[in-house]
């Protein structure tokens, strides 16, 4: 049955691949959405559905259920990506002799330009925050360290003390697939972090009878969350009245562009974005051709 090879396909990716929860809560979503469609189709119950229904015609079927259901090409093509490394652990496995959707095709993706902030909105944001109260002490932690080490949100609430080496100016950050990276911080984010933490933290702490190894905290003490991150920033970009939705990514999107803009090599912020995939770090490179263009313009003999 689906459920049952589901289920082990999923421990695989925890056990072999280390997979974060959200990634397995992402791949668990897309293959149950399949399964109640492959019930509906086929007029049984989602708990009666085989593997041997998953073929070439099903899936298209479905991708264009999908589509006509308003849902993004992105989208798509994830769920289609999570299908596709579904079935090749059944190969694997010799569940099935052979991939039934190896030709089905990726829906053809719109090419969107990475969002970023240019430096007058990046410098209003980050000092938006009250810094004479403790909120207002960690909201500029926040911003500053999202900028300063181009986090990922998830990478920013799992913060811990022990990952913080202020001294030396970085933190250990725990990336996709639980890989460690060591990600450089300016003076600056340094500066709001020490703040944060000797006038800041030690009041939220207060607000939880027990200790917390997180570094963010709530208004209770405990771990912020992902979603506390986005409210937080809202809340700003509303205040300085920031014309563009602004999410913690696009915190990270301006970490490589002002790097690529200032003149960093594309594999230097490939490390430090913790990108496995160099390709991943080439979208960059669209939204600075504007700066590359004035480079040429000002350096090349025949300008």
């Amino acid at each position: 049955m689906f459920f049952q090879q589901m289920d082990g396909f999923l421990n695989h990716l925890k056990i072999e691949k280390s997979a974060s929860d959200l990634t397995l809560v992402s791949y668990r979503t897309d293959l149950r959405q399949f399964v109640g469609f492959l019930a509906d189709e086929n007029n049984m119950s989602e708990e009666k559905v085989s593997v041997g229904l998953v073929n070439h015609r099903s899936v298209r079927d479905y991708l264009a259920l999908l589509q006509d259901s308003g849902m993004s090409r992105a989208t798509m093509a994830r769920k289609l990506a999570s299908l596709r490394s579904f079935v090749r652990y059944l190969c694997r496995e010799n569940i099935l002799e052979t991939n039934p959707i190896a030709n089905v095709s990726t829906p053809r993706q719109e090419k969107k330009l990475p969002s970023f902030l240019y430096p007058v909105e990046l410098e209003l944001l980050l000092n938006a925050p009250d810094k004479t109260k403790q909120i207002g002490r960690r909201d500029r932690a926040i911003l500053e360290t999202l900028y300063a080490a181009g986090l990922r949100v998830s990478e920013l609430v799992g913060l811990n003390i022990s990952d913080l080496h202020l001294q030396q100016e970085y933190i250990k950050v725990t990336g996709k697939g639980n890989k460690e990276r060591l990600a450089p911080m300016g003076s600056q984010a340094v500066l709001a972090m020490e703040e944060y933490l000797t006038l800041g933290r030690s009041f939220l702490l207060e607000k939880n009878c027990e200790s917390s190894e997180a570094v963010f905290l709530n208004r209770f003490g405990t771990r912020l969350s992902e979603r506390s991150i986005r409210n937080i920033i809202n809340k700003y970009v509303e205040e300085v009245a920031i014309n563009q939705k602004v999410s913690p990514h696009t915190f990270r999107h301006t970490f490589a562009t002002h790097l690529l803009n200032g003149g960093a090599d594309l594999r230097s912020v490939q490390e430090l974005l913790g990108h496995v995939k160099l390709s991943t770090t080439q979208i960059y490179t669209h939204v600075t051709k504007d700066n590359i263009k004035s480079i040429h313009s000002e350096t090349h003999p025949r300008r």
